[in-house]
């Protein structure tokens, strides 16, 4: 009986022991890493089960933290990204946050790991994507984000404008192709956004991605996540950037000799008189009489070779327990190319764009289950140009360098009757006064989130205010100047009279003009509310939010107020923790709707299988993290019926009136006559919702330690389109047709990106590409019916260029009398000869055919990209380009030259058909418009595909060994930046980009700095 009762206290004695051994506190020691070895500073590392236990990484990434016994540990970067381990106690931890760890933040606060998430969505992060020195984070994105295609437009130097899509065309109109732009969850514009101030960019593609948007998100999204404070630490960076900027391609303009000879050619292939003598042509060759027959270069008169930029920035991050902050100083000072600006006594004339901005994102833990967020954004812009309202760009396109001199012997800007005086380009630099805007713009948002779990564990709530105020004002300081010239009247013994000029003047000298307007202004007020709930039980978790939000936008004009709601209910769940599922469910309404059809609903379903999380993947040596994806759902949109000119169609639900015929009044119409009304355009019956119908399944994985897949295939259907129905419809109806939800787009594609990463002692490399494939095809539009199947629209692609097919040029008179006749106006050698498509004996309109494809944005974007570093110094290069893309050259920029006294490009004259070169590039010369030759043809086509060098840095980190030896300073950056320094393409002449008679597009060299304190 003893050795029982020993034996049973034995049993408890150890028991008891044990129990003692499993709560005794244990001392956690590790190292947070990134996938490139780097030490993550800053991550955040908790316990699960006490979220009261945490700590801090330190520069080095390494941490120490004391759990009770075995436990789980939350690791979480400043970037939201996280992952969750085991606690290890027997030897230092090495945690690494890998791509499954990257957060996915898909807007209002919403954010998921990447290993969780089922939706097709792809990610960049800051230090990624400020390596161009972009004025702007839409700046910074060509070819960084799989599935996002970015092309630049006009090099304005005021408003440099980024064209984005998001897979594609999907819908029948150019601007209704756009995807959403989100700030931290809000709409916004992100020119504001400078890419010192970005953690993150989300981009959203499938239903799974947008659904949670209502209304707004069937063309995908673009989320945009600014930086925040970190617990307990304290950070100064601060970086300067100069940028050397000189135009890519400049256009090359004749000089006055041959653009003599050029203007009489074509006169006589008009059958018209010469315009100048061969004593004239003379002249301008010797330019012995500049003041009579001038030879001038506008282009290099008015603009210099190059201008420069200059950046600052510091930013100050950090914080302790319960206050973070995040705060950043942006400034900016872009000066233009006008070659001499400073001509005037107390103002310049340049071109400049100037910018101040402050960013302050605040994160309070008002206590341990309250927290607030506050971000607050504010800009100044201004922006500077010479005279009110004159394109210097429009007259460099325009003027020829025969046209006049810039300046009289006596001191008048130059100008004449044939080239008006007042778009002189060099007086309109620098004699026009300026003008200047000032764009104030104040972006601010709050959240409060309460832990509701003292009422239900798991709960929680949160609350979101947005305001947003831009208002932009005009100032005026232009002025008129006077101009004249003088012009030969006779010539003797082969020289001009200089006795007998004749003389011309125009225009009256004046002061400056003073005047300021409010031109713009933009009101937007946001209001949102959640309440969440989240359990886990046995292999279990389930994630359910439900929202509501609210939108009011204004801007100045009529019929410019939205208001928008959205209630919405989202669930998560996750079994084994490899498999998931999503169910979004919304329900959207917005006033510009018709009452009928305010409200829509659109459901989204998604799934995701974490593969790698099998049992038979638990050790392989090739596959580390592999994820299949699948979703669908039906986005709905809120758009409503646009006219031909652009504009939108109010209340479209009720019948128009218009102004109708006088009825006669006693006996005569006139004063005594009235004007009753008639019936307009017809009502829209039944209108319904844009539908976007998205299906998407995808692959994500890493492999061999380093080699990160994604893998996307998709499909769309966009049906009930805004669509005149007048095609459907017999002109006997005697009203307009309605707007009707009749338009089909199918659209279909797929992406893949693939990145590579490796440590090899003190080199680290990175390679990576992203090509993207989009297709489309317009199923219904309601089309007019068409004479030919070569005329039909649909079954095309949207955008898709129509023209004529060219069959080389008019030989001579022989050749046109026995060719079939083309009807647009009489043909001469030298003009364009055309195909007759539908063989009906004549060209007209009707042989237009689908030539090329679109020119709004290509089928193929695609990019690849090399990371380099060893030791401290370390190279990086991004090429992107673009492929199916067309380009109609048909444009005053180069190809209409001579007509209206205009000027001639070099490479036009250089390619011209005459009698002895019959193979020409381009048509005859003329100085009258020709309605055969410049219309849409295989003539203007041209391949608008490019490969470019966005950019490519060599850089510098000076050694730690020195840093420690400064003590205040961190570390410190040197680098170079070549910006857009190569193009390969088939148009040379201009920017595949951009070729309109605008400012050429930049190339930059930029040299910087940025020192961490």
């Amino acid at each position: 009986m003893v050795k029982k009762i020993v034996f049973i206290l034995a049993i408890l004695i150890c028991m008891g022991i044990t129990s003692y051994a499993q709560n005794t506190p244990s001392k956690i020691t590790g190292q947070v890493t990134d996938h490139l070895d780097r030490p993550v500073y800053g991550a955040i590392i908790t316990s699960v089960n006490n979220t009261g236990v945490r700590s801090i990484s330190d520069r080095d990434g390494k941490f120490e933290i004391t759990v009770n016994g075995s436990e789980e540990l939350l690791i979480t970067t400043s970037d939201n990204s996280y992952q969750i381990v085991e606690a290890e106690t027997a030897q230092p931890m090495n945690i690494v946050m890998g791509l499954s760890s990257r957060a996915v933040n898909i807007g209002y606060d919403e954010t998921q790991s990447l290993r969780e998430s089922t939706a097709s969505v792809a990610i960049a992060y800051g230090d990624e994507l400020n390596k161009r020195a972009a004025r702007d984070i839409g700046s910074s994105l060509y070819g960084n984000i799989l599935g996002l295609t970015v092309l630049q437009g006009a090099g304005n130097y005021a408003d440099y404008q980024n064209n984005f899509h998001i897979r594609g065309l999907q819908t029948l109109t150019a601007s209704g192709n756009s995807p959403l732009i989100l700030v931290d969850g809000i709409e916004r514009d992100l020119t504001y956004v400078s890419p010192d101030e970005v953690e993150s960019v989300t981009v959203l593609k499938d239903a799974a991605a947008v659904a949670i948007h209502g209304y707004k998100g069937a063309n995908g999204a673009v989320n945009i996540v600014t930086k925040r404070g970190k617990y307990n630490t304290r950070e100064v960076k601060f970086s300067y950037d100069y940028s050397y900027n000189s135009m890519s391609r400049k256009p090359r303009f004749v000089d006055a000799y041959t653009y003599a000879n050029a203007m009489n050619e074509a006169l006589a292939n008009d059958k018209r008189d010469p315009r100048y003598s061969s004593a004239e042509i003379e002249a301008f060759r010797t330019g012995r009489y500049p003041n009579l027959y001038p030879n001038v270069n506008w282009l290099d008169e008015t603009f210099k070779d190059a201008a420069h930029t200059q950046t600052y920035n510091i930013s100050f991050r950090g914080g302790g327990t319960s206050f973070r902050y995040f705060t950043l100083l942006n400034l900016q000072n872009d000066n233009g190319f006008i070659r001499n600006p400073n001509e005037n006594e107390g103002y310049s004339t340049q071109n400049k764009y100037s910018k101040a901005s402050v960013r302050n994102n605040l994160d309070i833990d008002l206590t341990l289950t309250t927290k607030l967020r506050l971000n607050l954004l504010g800009t100044l812009q201004e922006m500077s140009r010479p005279g009110q309202s004159a394109n210097l760009w429009d007259m460099i396109y325009s003027f020829p360098a025969a046209a006049f001199p810039i300046r009289t012997e006596d001191g008048l800007w130059g100008g004449n009757s044939t080239w008006d005086g007042t778009r002189n380009p060099v007086a309109q630099s620098q004699a026009s006064g300026y003008s200047k805007s000032h764009k104030r713009s104040l972006f601010a948002d709050m959240t409060l989130q309460q832990d509701l779990s003292v009422f239900l564990p798991g709960l929680g709530g949160s609350f979101k205010l947005a305001y947003d105020n831009i208002a932009t004002y005009w100032e005026d300081h232009s002025r008129q100047f006077a101009y004249g010239s003088y012009t030969v009247t006779e010539w003797v013994n082969g020289e001009p009279n200089l006795e007998n000029l004749s003389k011309y003047t125009g225009g009256t000298e004046t002061g400056l003009a003073t005047g300021s307007d409010l031109i713009a202004w933009t009101r937007v007020a946001n209001a949102a509310g959640t309440l969440n709930y989240a359990k886990s039980f046995d292999k279990h978790r389930i994630y359910s939010q439900l929202k509501w939000d609210y939108e009011y936008r204004n801007r100045e004009g009529v019929n410019n107020t939205w208001y928008r709601h959205n209630m919405s209910l989202y669930n998560h769940y996750c079994y084994k923790d490899r498999y998931f599922a999503d169910l979004t469910l919304v329900a959207s309404a917005a006033n510009k709707l018709a009452p009928a059809s305010r409200w829509g609903f659109s459901p989204t379903l998604s799934g995701a299988w974490l593969i790698s999380q099998e049992h038979f993947l638990w050790n392989s040596a090739i596959i580390h993290f592999l994820k299949l994806r699948g979703s669908f759902g039906i986005i709905n949109r809120d758009n409503i019926p646009v006219d031909n000119g652009g504009n939108p169609v109010e209340s479209y639900w009720e019948q128009r009136y218009v102004g109708g015929s006088q009825y006669l009044f006693d006996t005569s119409y006139g004063s005594d006559g009235l004007s009753p009304w008639r019936f307009g355009r017809l009502p829209t019956l039944h209108p319904a919702h844009e539908k976007a119908l998205k299906y998407n399944v995808g692959v994500d994985a890493t492999l061999l330690k380093g080699l990160n897949l994604t893998v996307d295939g998709y499909f769309q259907k966009r049906k009930d389109i805004w669509v005149e129905s007048s095609g459907k419809y017999s002109s006997a109806l005697g009203f307009e047709a309605p707007y009707e939800n009749g338009g089909i787009v199918n659209s279909w594609g797929f992406e893949t990106g693939v990145d590579y990463f490796k440590k090899m002692s003190d080199l680290i490399f990175n390679i990576g590409a992203n090509f993207t494939f989009n297709k489309n095809e317009i199923v219904e539009q309601y089309e007019e019916v068409r004479l030919y199947d070569n005329l039909v629209r649909t079954g095309k692609p949207v955008g898709q260029i129509f023209g004529l097919v060219a069959d080389g040029y008019f030989k001579d008179q022989a050749d046109i009398d026995n060719s079939v006749p083309h009807l647009f106006s009489e043909v001469r050698p030298g003009d364009i000869k055309y195909k007759d498509i539908n063989n009906d004996g004549k060209i007209d309109d009707n042989d237009m055919t689908a030539i090329g494809y679109n020119s709004l944005t290509p089928e193929i974007y695609y990019s690849f990209q090399l990371n380099a570093e060893w030791k401290n110094l370390g190279i990086n290069a991004l090429f992107q380009g673009a492929d199916n893309y067309s380009a109609m050259l048909n444009t005053k920029s180069v190809y209409w030259p001579l007509i209206n006294n205009n000027t001639i490009s070099q490479h036009y004259y250089d390619n011209r058909w005459t009698p002895d070169n019959q193979n020409a590039k381009y048509p005859a010369l003329s100085s009258q418009s020709n309605n055969n030759n410049f219309r849409s043809n295989t003539v203007w086509l041209e391949d608008r595909s490019f490969l470019k060098l966005r950019h490519i840095e060599l850089y510098y980190n000076v050694s730690k060994t020195l840093m420690k030896k400064i003590s205040f300073m961190e570390n410190a950056k040197l680098y170079v930046r070549g910006i857009d320094l190569l193009c390969f393409d088939n148009i040379k002449i201009a920017d595949p980009e951009s070729y309109g008679a605008t400012n050429p597009l930049n190339k930059s060299i930029i040299t910087g700095l940025s020192i961490t304190f």
